[in-house]
């Protein structure tokens, strides 16, 4: 009878026990179960005794002597530097009737004239390098209209292009209709070029400013070192730009950014010349295609009027062959004034007597050749 007792007695202490274990661990963390995080360390005050109490602040404390504090300097003893070197570096492609790049010349065989004064090459470099390159695309509602012929050619440049380019080059998308939009940003991951040319599906206005888009995109890249362009795939035609045509092309000047442009519709624009369109529509195109010609002609590029989808082919490898394959030649101005004038340049080819270079093929017939280069570059202005 004890015996049963007993194991009942033990067992109830047991069910006991258990009872204030669950009901420690169901009211959380004991208040007061000891230290666990650091406590900052009493400061010393000196007291070594047991019954030193003081602490001190940290206001208290003597801030830190800093390395590298910085005394006034006397700037009218130092001593002033000035220089007056100035390099203008100049991108040329000599090219023959056919378009195709012109390789093997010298560095005697160029001449460069600023405003008409003959300049002294300091420096000649030949070579293919990768493009940096900004695709500036029409597409608005004026035109490029879901499913109509401009929009199918649009696509067909702006993809055919873009496939063109190697690995290592550059590429931005910027689409334009009432204001210039970067769909994409100057990278070569192709995977986000690719996603920016879908996002060209349905135009929304009808409004397309060139010129606020061109001279925009410009600007941007002027500070770009290598080489770059932009491939202007346009109408040619400005609606409501804030900026005029003048204007425009002092802007495009200035940044020296060669534009090749790629003139969209020509084929549309011969059906409907007996079909309905009326001179003064007709008179709205010529002018675009000036426009056009004019931006490229004056910043080192070409312009392009295809006309059937045969030629987008030819007209991508011009691009890069003008772009990949160039002479660049670099002087140091004789006119050393910094008043923010243009200068105008002349490239030439010439012999060892300075007369114009007479080429010839390989037949020995005499052949044709252009030289693409910028007209100019803007001087800087003295900094006070």
């Amino acid at each position: 009878m004890r015996a049963w007792i007993t194991a009942i007695l033990c067992a109830a202490a047991l069910v006991a026990a258990a009872g204030v274990v669950i009901a420690q661990d169901q009211q959380g963390p004991l208040k007061n179960s000891g230290d666990t995080v650091a406590k900052k360390k009493p400061a010393d005050t000196g007291d070594t005794g047991a019954g030193a109490t003081g602490t001190t602040t940290d206001g208290d404390l003597p801030k830190i002597p800093s390395e590298y504090k910085k005394d006034k300097t006397d700037l009218h003893n130092l001593q002033s530097f000035k220089t007056d070197v100035d390099t203008v570096t100049v991108d040329v492609a000599v090219m023959d009737k056919n378009g195709r790049f012109i390789p093997g010349l010298e560095k005697s065989a160029f001449r460069i004239l600023e405003d008409n004064v003959p300049q002294q090459l300091s420096g000649f470099n030949m070579g293919e390098a990768p493009m940096t390159v900004a695709m500036v695309i029409e597409f608005s509602n004026k035109f490029q209209t879901l499913w109509g012929r401009t929009w199918y050619e649009t696509l067909e440049l702006a993809w055919g292009f873009a496939s063109t380019l190697k690995p290592e080059d550059y590429v931005a998308v910027v689409a334009y209709d009432i204001k210039p939009e970067i769909l994409s940003d100057f990278t070569t991951n192709r995977m986000q070029t690719q996603e920016a040319l879908h996002r060209l599906t349905i135009p929304a206005w009808s409004e397309a400013n060139l010129f606020d888009a061109v001279t925009d995109t410009a600007d941007r890249m002027s500070a770009i070192e290598g080489r770059k362009a932009i491939v202007l795939i346009s109408s040619g035609i400005d609606t409501f730009s804030k900026l005029t045509f003048d204007k425009t092309r002092k802007n495009l000047q200035e940044a020296g950014v060669p534009i090749y442009g790629i003139g969209l519709m020509q084929a549309l624009r011969i059906m409907m010349e007996g079909r309905g369109m009326s001179a003064m529509q007709e008179m709205d195109f010529l002018q675009a295609d000036n426009q056009m010609r004019t931006f490229a002609t004056e910043t080192g590029g070409q312009a392009f009027f295809p006309r059937f989808q045969g030629e987008f082919g030819g007209i991508f490898q011009q691009i890069h062959q003008s772009l990949r394959n160039q002479y660049v030649l670099s002087y140091s101005p004789s006119n050393k004034a910094h008043d923010g004038t243009y200068r105008k340049i002349k490239v030439q080819l010439v012999d060892h007597d300075g007369n114009p270079v007479a080429m010839k093929d390989e037949k020995g017939k005499p052949m044709k050749y252009t030289i693409v280069a910028k007209a100019g570059y803007k001087a800087p202005r003295a900094v006070e």
